[in-house]
């Protein structure tokens, strides 16, 4: 049950980067050994670390970038990997977002993230998952 919850520390530590704006933070949250790869929606795959780096340069440098709420953070863990399933509610949209992650030494690390439009989940009812509001 801790790697879950670290994994979400970190899932939420990327979100939270993203409402900063804050490119270092961003920076850290990414991993700088494992090959990484990143799709924004609309966007062509991104492969290699400058490109996705430079790709969260663009977006966090952007005044009018949305605001993001994470909701219904799932975390699931295999030994030295781990992937988030959650929602990104933005105005009325809704993307749903997968975020994979590696063992880095003794940190967790994302090495993947993906976003894309999906239908309005029920997020009404309680559960056990993490919402997280940025």
């Amino acid at each position: 049950m801790a790697d879950e919850q670290t994994v979400l520390f970190v899932n939420e530590a990327f979100y939270q980067a993203f409402a900063d704006g804050d490119l270092a933070a961003m920076d850290a949250v990414w991993a700088r050994e494992a090959p990484v790869a990143c799709i924004h929606p609309g966007w062509a795959a991104l492969g290699g670390r400058e490109a996705v780096m430079e790709s969260w340069r663009a977006i966090l440098g952007n005044d009018n970038r949305p605001a993001i709420r994470c909701r219904a953070a799932k975390a699931h863990v295999l030994s030295g990997a781990a992937f988030v399933i959650c929602y990104e509610m933005i105005g009325q949209g809704v993307l749903v977002a997968t975020n994979v992650f590696v063992r880095e030494g003794r940190s967790w690390k994302m090495v993947h993230h993906q976003a894309g439009p999906t239908t309005s989940p029920d997020l009404d009812e309680p559960d056990d998952s993490n919402d997280i509001v940025h």
